[in-house]
């Protein structure tokens, strides 16, 4: 099962209104079951720079089923997945991407979002996700 485009619209909608209710600019990206781009927004004035990261971030959270910044940690120096972001060709391990599941639990995509904090991009995403 993966996500649809309807779905993906809505979520990169619900994420385009909680960017703008914390007074951000975001780039978001939306990847189904395979990572593949499914649907994308570049809010106006959103920095150019985060949109291939919004994207990395919603591949890498679908590649390994869990939030990037749960990677992060993992990917420390001295962790079980130190240097992880090397592979795939290049992943991002901070907090914005989070994986998307259906009713059942079962997951359909994942969401990026990037151009604050990561904290903001993390609150974005989630926001994004709870949509599904």
């Amino acid at each position: 099962m993966s996500i649809t485009l309807s779905q993906a619209q809505k979520i990169v909608a619900v994420a385009q209104e909680k960017a703008a209710s914390i007074d951000t600019k975001m780039n978001i990206a939306v990847v189904d079951a395979g990572a593949n781009l499914v649907a994308f927004a570049r809010m106006d004035g959103a920095w150019l720079g985060s949109l291939d990261i919004s994207i990395k971030k919603a591949k890498t959270a679908r590649f390994f089923d869990m939030n990037t910044g749960d990677i992060g940690g993992l990917s420390q120096p001295g962790g079980s997945l130190y240097n992880i972001e090397h592979s795939n060709g290049g992943l991002i391990t901070f907090p914005g991407g989070v994986p998307l599941k259906n009713r059942e639990g079962e997951i359909i995509g994942a969401i990026g979002v990037s151009g604050s904090t990561v904290e903001n991009d993390h609150t974005v995403a989630a926001a994004g996700a709870e949509a599904v």
